[in-house]
C-alpha cells in the first residue's frame, strides 16, 4: 500500500512538473520567457514549448494589429488661430516584445498613452503650420503621412510600429461653423449680385444692339420701298406719256372719266361748277368737241 501511494504521489508530482514545464505559443502572440525576473528570450514561432518550472515564467503579448480610437474629437489650433475638432485613430503593433516590456512593462494602457501623446504632439505641430482649408482637404493626406512617420520614429523606441494614422473627421466648432457659414453666405450673395449685374449689362447691350439693327432694317426697307415706288411712278409716267402720245384724245377722255368717278362718290355729293367749264366737256359731247 505504501509503495502504491508512493508511486501515485510521484506520478502526480511528475504530471504537475510537466504541466508547469510545457506551454503553447499561439500564432497571434509573442511569448517572452523570464528567468528570475529577467527576460531570457522571446519566442515568435507558434508551437509547443518548454520552460524550467519555478525558475522561468512566460508572458504573452498580442502580435496582431491594434487600434487606438479616440472616444471624443480633440481640439487643435490652426495657423490662423482657428480651433478645429479632430477625430482620428492609430493602427499599431508590437514588433520588439523585449523592448516593449522594458519600456512600458508590457502594459498596453501605458503604451496607448505614450502613442497618443506622440500623435497628439505631431498633430498640434502639423495643424499649427496650416490653415483650415489645408487641414480640411488641401493637405490632409500629407498631414497623415507626416504624423505616421513621426509617430513611428518615436514608437520604435518602445518596441512598437505605427502602421497608419488616419483623420476620420476634421470639423469646426459650432461657433466657428456659424461664423464661416455667414461669411460663405455673404460671399455667395456678393457673387450672385455680381452675376446679376453682369447679366443686366449684357441684356442691355443685346437690347441696344437689337434696337440698332431694327432701325437699320426699317431704314433700309423704307429706302428700298421708296426706290421701288419711284421706279413704279417713273414707269407709270412713262406708260401714261406713251399712251398720251399715241392717242391724246382717248387719254384726255380716260382722265376725265377718272375725274368724274373721283368727284361723285356718293348720291349726296354736290359740286358747283360753271356748265361751260372743260370739266363737262365729255359730258356734252362724247368726242369732247365744244358745242357752238
Amino acid at each position: 500500500m505504501s509503495s502504491a501511494k508512493y508511486f501515485g504521489g510521484a506520478a502526480l508530482f511528475a504530471a504537475a512538473l510537466v504541466s508547469m514545464s510545457v506551454f503553447t505559443v499561439d500564432q497571434r502572440e509573442f511569448a517572452v520567457v523570464f528567468q528570475l525576473g529577467e527576460v531570457k528570450h522571446v519566442i515568435e514561432e507558434p508551437g509547443l514549448r518548454f520552460k524550467i518550472p519555478l525558475i522561468q515564467n512566460v508572458r504573452f503579448f498580442d502580435r496582431r494589429i491594434l487600434t487606438i480610437d479616440t472616444p471624443e474629437p480633440e481640439r487643435f489650433i490652426t495657423a490662423e488661430k482657428q480651433n478645429v475638432l479632430v477625430d482620428h485613430f492609430v493602427k499599431w503593433r508590437i514588433i520588439d516584445p523585449k523592448l516593449y516590456y522594458i519600456s512600458v512593462a508590457g502594459d498596453e494602457t501605458r503604451a496607448r498613452t505614450r502613442l497618443l501623446q506622440t500623435v497628439n504632439g505631431a498633430l498640434r505641430e502639423e495643424f499649427g503650420r496650416r490653415t483650415v482649408p489645408d487641414v480640411v482637404s488641401g493637405e490632409r493626406d500629407l498631414i497623415m503621412e507626416n504624423m505616421r512617420v513621426r509617430a513611428d520614429n518615436d514608437a520604435r523606441q518602445i518596441g512598437v510600429q505605427i502602421l497608419d494614422v488616419r483623420l476620420k473627421r476634421v470639423d469646426l466648432p459650432t461657433e466657428v461653423s456659424e461664423s464661416v457659414f455667414r461669411r460663405m453666405e455673404a460671399e455667395r450673395t456678393r457673387v450672385a449680385n455680381d452675376l446679376r449685374s453682369q447679366g443686366a449689362a449684357i441684356a442691355e447691350q443685346i437690347r441696344a444692339d437689337a434696337d440698332r439693327q431694327r432701325v437699320v432694317i426699317i431704314a433700309e426697307a423704307n429706302r428700298e420701298a421708296q426706290k421701288l415706288m419711284g421706279e413704279g411712278d417713273a414707269r407709270a409716267i412713262a406708260i401714261y406719256a406713251e399712251a398720251f402720245g399715241q392717242n391724246p384724245e382717248f387719254y384726255a377722255f380716260s382722265r376725265s372719266l377718272e375725274a368724274y368717278r373721283e368727284s361723285f362718290t356718293g348720291r349726296n355729293d354736290v359740286m358747283v361748277v360753271d356748265p361751260s367749264s372743260d370739266f363737262f366737256r365729255f359730258l356734252k359731247s362724247p368726242t369732247g368737241a365744244a358745242n357752238n
